[in-house]
């Protein structure tokens, strides 16, 4: 590739991008458009909520209200003889002091503990999943979240997290167990109801507050609803929306924490617009001035969501580094949101809720029909990248997947397919750049011609005429290489990604989405810019880019012409050296594989291409007569019927 064909592949490349920014809105736009879209639809959408719940509401509190009303009346809280604070904590009393039960639901996939203090998931563990170091991977506990509705009774500012709720089950045949097992497509239902005080030793069974929980045995999902029974009198009329405070303090999950396209941060998805997140790198807060789908704290493997069935009505949410916790080694990040739940006064009502507890796999994600999926980074910022991913690379390496094979084989048959198709691009590319080996001498003369600056014109315009004589593309060799770069930048996405790959061994790696550190130095002691390891796969991966960078460069017609050029394309493996050196090892492994594979496509296309054949061809096009292009031939017979007589 010589001067021109680079420069013609950055003015492509700055076509590109100045046209990406050039057509994307502003943030301010997008919320002005999302806020004048979603207050049109606020009240019509707030009012179909409550009327969906209602009827569902009121039939089971019908089949509920006179068995239940005889086991709450008799269960007062009366702890050791504790006084409760009554003005602190107005009609809800009762409920503030009371033992606290731990209800222990165990899945096919998940490990999931419910605590009656504050009516809310106290754990979560992912069953098929160990941390880095081998212990059970819990996405949180009870040291690690808060999970809190805030609402106003009269001038009571209340907070569910200081009630103990009571646990009511819809089938009676879980009733007074803690811990239960659901498997396959069985569905276990059951609430924990915060009830009004009818005394000051009894309940009202009419009123209460209830999270009413569905799960299922095969599912990540836990459905989470939130129903409002008997409240028109108790709950104050001050607002439409009531405050759910949401925060987790992230567990550190994977050996390598700190992949900087693929950390860990807050994602938000706007009802009718994009999936969006705060930055990674450091600490973040955004305002969501409009109506929220769904809010997650996503990892780099895992992620928990709260999702809305309809909407939330507003949130804020922020990434930061809790200084607290800084010294828990197992500490990673904290995540915070204050979330509007839309509430409508004066009537029952249910908001419907779901949470995702689980991993970051695309199939999985996608199948919710959420855009869950894009807290993958397959780049989505640039459309093509995504593309490549989502029907090339996934469907494959599912399917090969499928068989069982070591994930170590698995990348390279699919390295070995991934060049199959390309070898058309790869061989045309080689024979363009055959061509311009035998006019090598041909452009040495120019050169000797025109050596003065002032000539350059001149000498570009005989190199056209010469390569235009000839019958030879300059850009035939670049323009296949573009066509590659989609397939060479989505693997630098997929692999780092692909949850599949964690934990997965391979020779002398041990961990497939980690590096692989075959030596450590001693004493703390790190390279700027390289680490404080020396990854093999990456260290290979360098030496063979190294290999190729020369064989490519002894074949380019013009290697001698740009000696700036040619120390900056041996720079690039050495500066790859430092930035894989921490990436995942699968990623170093696949372009180790990649260089391999094509030092043996060069090798099998050069004995198939013969030069003097090549250079025959040439001679014979430079006595044909030049072939105008149709616009060429266009703009003369415009010229003719005005009776200009066309230069020759």
């Amino acid at each position: 590739m010589n001067k021109n064909n680079i420069i013609g592949l950055l003015i492509i490349g700055a076509i590109f991008v100045g046209w990406s920014m050039w057509m994307t809105p502003s943030k301010e736009e997008l919320a002005r458009n999302k806020f004048v879209q979603d207050s049109t639809a606020r009240e019509f959408q707030t009012r179909q909520i409550i009327a969906d719940s209602i009827a569902r509401l009121r039939t089971e509190q019908q089949r509920v209200v006179e068995p239940q009303a005889e086991v709450i009346t008799s269960s007062a809280n009366d702890v050791s003889g504790v006084q409760v604070d009554r003005s602190k904590y107005s009609v809800f009393a009762n409920s503030a002091v009371a033992e606290e039960k731990v209800i222990k639901v165990e899945t096919d996939v998940l490990k999931l503990e419910f605590t009656n203090k504050g009516g809310r998931v106290l754990s979560a563990e992912l069953k098929d999943y160990k941390t880095f170091d081998g212990q059970p991977l819990i996405l949180f506990d009870s040291d690690t979240t808060k999970f809190n509705i805030s609402f106003f009774v009269g001038n009571h500012l209340l907070n569910t997290q200081d009630f103990y709720f009571q646990t009511f089950w819809n089938d009676v045949f879980y009733e007074g167990k803690n811990e239960i097992s659901v498997n396959g497509e069985d569905e276990l239902k059951f609430g924990l109801r915060l009830y009004v005080d009818a005394d000051d030793a009894s309940y009202n069974p009419n009123k209460y507050i209830e999270y009413l929980y569905t799960i299922k045995g095969d599912n990540y999902m836990v459905d989470y609803d939130i129903n409002f029974v008997g409240m028109k009198d108790v709950i104050s009329p001050n607002a439409d929306f009531l405050n759910l405070e949401w925060a987790l303090d992230l567990r550190k999950q994977e050996k390598v924490s700190d992949d900087r396209m693929n950390g860990q941060t807050v994602y938000y998805k706007y009802l009718n617009d994009d999936v969006d997140f705060l930055s990674e790198n450091k600490d973040a807060e955004e305002e969501l001035n409009s109506k929220v789908k769904w809010i997650s704290y996503k990892q780099r493997f895992f992620t928990t969501s709260i999702i809305a069935k309809e909407n939330f009505t507003n949130a804020e949410v922020k990434t930061f580094n809790n200084e607290g916790m800084l010294e828990d080694d197992h500490y990673l990040r904290s995540m915070h949101s204050t979330i509007g739940l839309p509430y409508k006064y004066g009537i029952d009502q249910s908001i419907p809720l779901s949470f995702y507890f689980g991993p970051n796999k695309f199939n999985v994600l996608k199948k919710y029909k959420l855009e869950l999926e894009k807290q993958i980074p397959l780049g989505w910022s640039f459309f093509l990248l995504a593309w490549v991913n989502i029907y090339a690379v996934i469907p494959v390496f599912n399917f090969l997947g499928g068989f069982g094979w070591n994930y170590g084989i698995i990348i390279l048959v699919l390295t070995i397919l991934l060049k199959l198709v390309l070898f058309p691009i790869a061989y045309k590319t080689y024979k363009s750049t055959a061509k311009m080996r035998v006019l090598k001498p041909e452009i040495d003369e120019l050169n000797k011609k025109y050596p003065k600056k002032e000539d350059s014109m001149k000498k570009q315009q005989a190199t056209m005429a010469l390569y235009k004589k000839a019958g030879v593309n300059p850009m035939a060799g670049c323009v296949p290489m573009l066509l590659q770069m989609p397939i060479l930048f989505a693997m630098f996405r997929f692999f780092p990604s692909s949850i599949e790959l964690r934990q997965q061994p391979f020779l002398w790696a041990t961990d497939l989405s980690s590096y692989d550190s075959i030596w450590t130095f001693p004493n703390g002691f790190s390279i700027p810019f390289y680490g404080d390891h020396i990854s093999l796969f990456t260290l290979l991966m360098t030496v063979s880019t190294i290999f190729y960078t020369k064989l490519n460069n002894q074949m380019m017609a013009s290697n001698q012409q740009m000696p700036g050029m040619k120390t900056m394309m041996y720079m690039m493996p050495i500066m790859f050296l430092g930035i894989f050196n921490n990436y995942a090892s699968g990623l170093s492994y696949y372009y180790l594989l990649a260089n391999l594979i094509t030092f043996g496509q060069m090798y099998l296309i050069r004995q198939t291409i013969n030069e003097k054949k090549i250079l025959a061809q040439i001679e014979i096009n430079k006595k044909k007569p030049a072939k105008k292009s149709k616009f060429q031939q266009r703009l003369a017979e415009a010229q003719k019927q005005r009776g200009i007589k066309p230069k020759r």
